[in-house]
């Protein structure tokens, strides 16, 4: 962000957004989407849809794991961007995150319960927990590096928690990308397992903001 562009804000109020420099939401675009294509492409080339999408895209479970891996990359961009405006308040900001984190694991722990013992290992282990959340951390790279790009062009001022913020977005980002070739419809598999993948990025994001986001 340039200084003209900063002390404009901070005059107006950090509730008071100033109007965008011309092109700025294609640029942003642009780069999200150059991110976002990337991370599909590395998915696509190095684990491939799954065959059998049509089908679990029939079940309700498939559109429960995606409507949450949506709800958190909505909350993580709202986070986001409300941390690189400077004097912003940020304290409700975690509840948009834990909301739909609560309600999974809510679901999670019924459907464990209600299970036979005989399968509440398999719920929650499912046949892909070695590399789930791996993948999901390799798939979110590209994304990083286009929302910590983005991120550059604000005014983030406590940079450790902006980086950790742009880190989770694009972990949430590369599971909903990851759902394309993931088997695993378990709410209680989802709610650990996916969330530990978006955790690593998050971690790397907050090792990088105050490198990367310093202006």
């Amino acid at each position: 962000m340039k200084t003209d562009d900063l002390i404009a804000m901070l005059a107006s109020g950090p509730d008071v957004a100033a109007a965008p420099p011309p092109g700025a939401y294609w640029r942003a675009g642009a780069t999200l989407g150059a991110g976002l294509l990337a991370s599909v492409a590395l998915m696509a080339m190095l684990l491939g849809v799954r065959p059998n999408l049509e089908q679990l895209a029939l079940l309700p479970d498939f559109w429960i794991k995606v409507g949450f891996v949506i709800c958190l990359c909505l909350a993580a961009a709202h986070v986001g961007r409300r941390l690189c405006v400077p004097g912003a308040s940020t304290r409700a900001l975690p509840l948009l995150i834990a909301v739909p984190l609560l309600l999974m694991w809510a679901l999670g722990a019924l459907i464990l319960n209600e299970a036979p013992p005989g399968q509440r290992a398999e719920l929650f282990w499912g046949a892909t927990w070695r590399s789930c959340p791996l993948l999901i951390a390799m798939l979110s790279l590209p994304l990083l590096a286009a929302v910590l790009r983005l991120m550059r062009q604000l005014a983030p001022t406590r940079l450790r928690v902006a980086g950790a913020a742009a880190g989770f977005a694009a972990g949430a980002l590369a599971a909903l990308v990851y759902c394309l070739h993931c088997p695993e419809l378990a709410a209680s598999f989802v709610g650990f397992w996916y969330v530990l993948g978006m955790l690593v990025p998050t971690a790397f994001g907050a090792a990088l903001g105050p490198r990367v986001l310093a202006w």
